[in-house]
C-alpha cells in the first residue's frame, strides 16, 4: 500500500520533491502548491486521505500549526537546520560581515557561528519557532530596522515571502535554498512515521448499516416482508465481510461491520462507484444508509461511524459517508448524480460547436464517470486520442460554458499537476 504524503510549498519546492520520488513505486506525493502561505489552512481541508504533511517551508507550518495540533494530524518539515545555513552561506559567494538571519531556531545559526568563527562579525538573528504570533510584518521590521540603523549589509531569510518584501525596500536579501539532502531525510523521516503508525496502530473500520424506511415497510408490508429485507440485506454484508476479512454484528434492526486494512482498501478504492451501496440498492429496492467510522480503537471508529450514518440519514435517498479518525466527513460515496442530458446536448452543439458523434461521446463519458469532476487526462483516455487533442475539446467546453474549472488542482506522483473541471449546471 502507498504511503500518501500531502505536500504544502511553493510551486518551484514542490517541483523538486517530485523528481526525488519519481521512481519510488511505494510513496504517492499529493501536492498542495500555494502562491500565499495563508492559504495553507484551505488546503489542509483538501488532503482528507493523506497518510501524513510535509510542510516544504517554514511560513506554511507557521500559519497550519494551530490546525495541526487540534486535529492532531501527522506531519514532518523540512529542517531548516545547520547544513541548510551553510549552504546557503557559501551560496552567497561574498565575505559578508554583517548579516540578519530568520529562523526558526536560532541554535543552528550559533552552532554555524562558532564552527566558522565567525564571533567577531555582526551577526543578528531573529527566530520564529518559540513565538507563535510572529507575523511577516515583524520579520521584516527586523531586518528593515537593523538596516536603517546601518548595522547589516544583507539579509539572508528562510521566506520567500520575507525576500519578496525586502527587495521591494531594496534591501540585499538572499532566500536560503534547502539542500536536496534535506529535502530526501524529510521525505524518508514521513514514510518512516507512516510505516511505524501502521505496524503499531493500525486503523479500525467500523461501518453501521440501516434501512431508514424499516417501520414503514413493516407497517405497509407486514413483520414479515420487513424480516426478508433484513434477511437479504444480513445476506450482502456477510458476502462483503468475507471478501475484506471483516466481521458482521446484527443490532437493533442494523448491521455493524467491524474490518481493519482490507475494508480501508475497498474503501479508498471505490469513492466513486462504490459497489456495496450499488448491491444493496439492485437487490432491496429500497434506500440504504450507510456510515463507515474511521479510527485507531473499536470504540473511536465505531462512534465516527455512527456520527457518519447519521450525516446519510438526512436524505431520502441511499447514502454513503465516511468519517475518518479526524472527524472529517466525506461523502456521499457512490451516489448517482444527474445532470440536464438535453440541455447538456444543446450546449455542446450550439456553444462549445462540437459535432454529433462528440457530442453523443461527452454524454456518454460525463455518464459512465458519474458527473464527477474530470481533467483532459480522462477525456484523452476515454476518447482514445491524444493528449493534445483532449485539450483541444477541453478549450472548446471552457469556451462554450459548457464546463467550468473546479479551481484547484488534482495532482499525480509524475509530472505536472492536472486541472479538474466540471459541467457547468
Amino acid at each position: 500500500m502507498k504511503v500518501k504524503i500531502a505536500v504544502f510549498g511553493r510551486k518551484e519546492i514542490m517541483n523538486r520533491i517530485k523528481q526525488l520520488v519519481v521512481k519510488r513505486d511505494d510513496l504517492e506525493i499529493i501536492p498542495f502548491p500555494y502562491t500565499n502561505a495563508k492559504n495553507v489552512n484551505t488546503l489542509i481541508d483538501k488532503a482528507l486521505m493523506c497518510d501524513i504533511y510535509l510542510f516544504a517551508g517554514a511560513l506554511p507550518y507557521l500559519y497550519a500549526y494551530e490546525k495541526i495540533n487540534k486535529k492532531r494530524l501527522p506531519f514532518v518539515q523540512v529542517a531548516i537546520d545547520e547544513y541548510t545555513i551553510l549552504t546557503s552561506l557559501y551560496r552567497l559567494q561574498r565575505d559578508l560581515k554583517r548579516l540578519s538571519i530568520d529562523v526558526s531556531d536560532r541554535v543552528h545559526v550559533d552552532k554555524v557561528i562558532g564552527e566558522l568563527e565567525m564571533d567577531d562579525k555582526d551577526i543578528y538573528t531573529i527566530e520564529f519557532e518559540k513565538e507563535r504570533d510572529i507575523t511577516i510584518d515583524h520579520i521584516v521590521k527586523h531586518h528593515h530596522d537593523l538596516w536603517n540603523e546601518g548595522k547589516i549589509d544583507h539579509v539572508l531569510t528562510s521566506m520567500n515571502e520575507v525576500e519578496q518584501r525586502m527587495n521591494e525596500l531594496e534591501i540585499p536579501t538572499t532566500c536560503m535554498t534547502i539542500p536536496t539532502l534535506n529535502l530526501e531525510h524529510t521525505i524518508e523521516q514521513a514514510t518512516s512515521i507512516v510505516r511505524l503508525n501502521q505496524r503499531k496502530s493500525p486503523q479500525i473500520v467500523s461501518g453501521h448499516v440501516r434501512i431508514p424506511h424499516l417501520e414503514s415497510i413493516t407497517k405497509e408490508q407486514g413483520e414479515a416482508a420487513a424480516n426478508e429485507y433484513l434477511l437479504k440485506l444480513h445476506h450482502i454484508l456477510l458476502k462483503f465481510a468475507r471478501k475484506t476479512d471483516a466481521s458482521v454484528l446484527s443490532s437493533e434492526n442494523q448491521f455493524i461491520l467491524f474490518g481493519t486494512s482490507s475494508v480501508l482498501d475497498y474503501i479508498t478504492n471505490h469513492y466513486r462507484d462504490f459497489p456495496l451501496l450499488r448491491e444493496i440498492e439492485a437487490d432491496l429496492k429500497t434506500p440504504v444508509d450507510i456510515g463507515f467510522g474511521l479510527g485507531l480503537t473499536a470504540k473511536q471508529a465505531e462512534e465516527h461511524a455512527k456520527l457518519a450514518l447519521d450525516q446519510g440519514g438526512q436524505t431520502e435517498i441511499s447514502n454513503c459517508y465516511i468519517v475518518n479518525d479526524r472527524q472529517d466527513t466525506i461523502g456521499p460515496l457512490g451516489v448517482k448524480k444527474q445532470f440536464d442530458t438535453t440541455r447538456l446536448y444543446h450546449s455542446l452543439i450550439h456553444r462549445a460547436q462540437l459535432n454529433n458523434e462528440l457530442s453523443y461521446n461527452f454524454l456518454d463519458f460525463i455518464k459512465v464517470r458519474n458527473n464527477e469532476p474530470f481533467s483532459s487526462n480522462d477525456i484523452a483516455t476515454y476518447y482514445n486520442v491524444t493528449k493534445r487533442s483532449a485539450e483541444r475539446t477541453i478549450n472548446k467546453l471552457l469556451s462554450g460554458e459548457v464546463i467550468v474549472a473546479v479551481g484547484e488542482e488534482k495532482p499525480y506522483t509524475r509530472g505536472r499537476p492536472r486541472k479538474l473541471f466540471t459541467l457547468n449546471q
